[in-house]
């Protein structure tokens, strides 16, 4: 009878955590975003209220307590994981190959000179307080780490995942994660005292790491399509459902097979799918997961926070976090500024980064496993990751706060958009992207007398070309504030001449909610993509790899003997055959 009892009881694993997590998600997180507290502190905050350094440390006295506590992390630290994991396939999804191509110099460039030069003056730091090289060493590299999860989660809120510096900062997120794996190796060779074969051991694991997410890649792009073509023909949303993370943990499961990160598999799971023509069906199903599971990940980090400790060290402990921040935020805005960005917004995008990350908490674990830093010293590090996690919020509304009054105050470095609004209503066009093919247009409109305004997001292009009179203005044309700084409302039509793909989609998507009935003429790079760029509410759409086909057309028929105007009619007639296709899928 003791037995049936017992089997009872453990049928559903961490059923009283489930209810508890459920109930706060539920009840509790909406309370606290009604007083606007943002949803990643409102989850830490709950975990570390309810966890068991909160209720957790009165629930031996009180036994009622002792059902609204979550008693130890470990309840609920697998289901945090998939959190992340799902994270990271979204963010697959909103990707592309292309684009992570075009980010190479972000990704091996800054990222690599971000991680290796904070990992370098953390670590001398935390040498000179009197820690062991070796454990200096892990403390430099887990600090030089921010948070995906966090960072991810406030770019995603404001909507800035696609600007330019979401994109960078993005970037620098994906070396990091990647530096996971040689850490562990690196620790592993610390603790054994081995550093002879240091060197051979990180590049060989890099290699194979390398190796194994190509094969990866290249086995999944020949059996995901084919896969969900087979099984969703009759259009069961429980065998989708089944497929999306039967795809999403099976690849993670081979990451971790071939010794990378579980993530970085439901990464590469999101990008095969976004190269599918499921993407969107499979976005509307796991968005719904991806945020409960992230708030628990959210909650678990709070759990981990002892305020007991800061009690103890008053300000050693928020003098450290402030240093992290402060360290990092400088690395990397020196890092964003060289790349292009103005110091404003480079220092804000420094504040974003400037955590600790979720990784450093399994880091940390595994360096204590192998003896290679002192409990104390463990505990130390996942305070300070978690109290920067929790600052986070609040420090990235500073730097956004700080970023909008630096261009305010350098108007005449970045331009001034409140002095540029002379031109009469409904006359002057606004140029999103001022390349090449934006100064074309610019050119050809001021040849005709008609006044125009370009917007451009590369600051080293702004400030060479502002002060030589050129009315370009540094600036993301997918932001609200932008829109209405240039009065896009009273222009005569907006052209999107922008080099990214999906920058062109989230500009013709912001434009088309701020001014519903602005003419709206974008530049694609291929007809799939001005399919994409019509049915978010372009007016007209000019794909490039048509019109250069167009063109080539109508060169080659002369020769052959056509008439200039026949060959035009003909290549014309092709043109609105094409875009007649286009204008007929955007209405599907």
């Amino acid at each position: 009878m003791n037995g049936t009892r017992v089997e009872e009881q453990h049928a559903l694993p961490y059923l009283r955590e489930t209810l508890l997590f459920l109930a706060l998600a539920g009840i509790f997180i909406p309370l606290l975003q009604r007083l606007r507290v943002n949803q990643v502190l409102g989850f830490l905050a709950v975990g570390a209220l309810f966890g068991p350094f909160g209720f957790g440390l009165w629930a031996p006295s009180q036994p009622w307590l002792g059902h609204f506590t979550f008693m130890r992390v470990e309840q609920v630290s697998g289901l945090a994981e998939l959190g992340v994991m799902f994270l990271m396939f979204m963010i697959g999804l909103e990707l592309s190959t292309e684009r992570l191509w075009s980010l190479r110099r972000w990704v091996f460039g800054a990222g690599v000179a971000q991680v290796g030069i904070c990992a370098t003056l953390l670590g001398g730091l935390g040498y000179l307080f009197g820690l062991s090289l070796e454990a200096a060493i892990v403390l430099g590299c887990v600090l030089s780490l921010s948070s995906t999860a966090v960072v991810m989660q406030l770019l995603n809120e404001r909507r800035a995942l696609h600007t330019p510096a979401g994109q960078a900062a993005f970037s620098i997120l994906m070396l990091q994660d990647l530096a996971v794996v040689p850490l562990f190796i690196l620790i592993g060779v610390l603790a054994g005292g081995d550093s002879a074969g240091l060197g051979y051991l990180l590049g060989f694991t890099l290699l194979k790491s390398a190796g194994a997410i190509v094969l990866i890649y290249l086995l999944g792009r020949r059996v995901i399509r084919p896969l969900f073509q087979f099984f969703v023909k009759q259009r069961q949303p429980d065998v989708f459902m089944a497929l999306t993370l039967l795809s999403t943990l099976g690849i993670a499961g081979l990451t971790a097979a071939a010794g990378l990160s579980m993530a970085l598999g439901a990464l590469l799971a999101g990008l095969l799918l976004a190269e599918t023509e499921f993407r969107h069906e499979v976005e509307v199903t796991i968005e719904p997961f991806k945020g409960l599971l992230m708030g628990l990940f959210f909650m678990s980090v709070g759990m981990q926070i002892d305020v007991r400790d800061i009690v103890r060290q008053p300000l050693l402990i928020p003098l450290a976090v402030l240093t992290l921040f402060a360290i990092k935020t400088a690395v990397i805005g020196t890092i964003f500024r060289i790349g292009g960005f103005h110091w404003g917004r480079a220092l804000e995008s420094g504040v974003l980064l400037g955590q600790g990350g979720e990784f450093a908490f399994i880091v940390v674990a595994y360096a204590l496993s192998t003896k290679l830093i002192a409990a104390p010293v463990a505990q130390f590090l996942m305070l300070v990751v978690g109290l920067s996690l929790f600052a986070t919020p609040a420090l990235a509304k500073a730097g956004i706060a700080f970023g909008n009054w630096w261009e305010r105050r350098h108007r005449q470095q970045v331009g001034d958009l409140d002095g540029d609004a002379a031109a009469p209503a409904g006359s002057r066009i606004i140029i999103a992207g001022f390349g090449r093919i934006g100064q074309m247009v610019a050119k050809i409109l001021q040849e005709q007398g008609v006044p125009y305004v370009a917007v451009e997001n590369d600051a080293r292009l702004v400030t060479r070309l502002h002060p030589r009179g050129f009315p370009v203005y540094f600036g993301d044309a997918s932001r609200a504030e932008l829109l209405h700084k240039v009065h896009a409302d009273q222009a005569a039509a907006v052209v999107l001449t922008m080099d990214h793909p999906a920058s062109v989609l989230h500009a013709v998507k912001s434009i088309r909610r701020e001014c519903p009935h602005l003419p709206v003429y974008a530049r694609a790079r291929d007809e799939k993509h001005a399919a994409a760029l019509m049915h978010a509410g372009a007016t007209l759409v000019v794909p490039e790899a048509l019109e250069s086909g167009l063109q080539l057309s109508a060169t080659v028929l002369q020769r052959l003997g056509f008439d200039e105007a026949r060959a035009f009619e003909l290549v014309n007639d092709e043109r609105e055959l094409r875009n007649a296709g286009l204008r007929g899928e955007a209405q599907l």
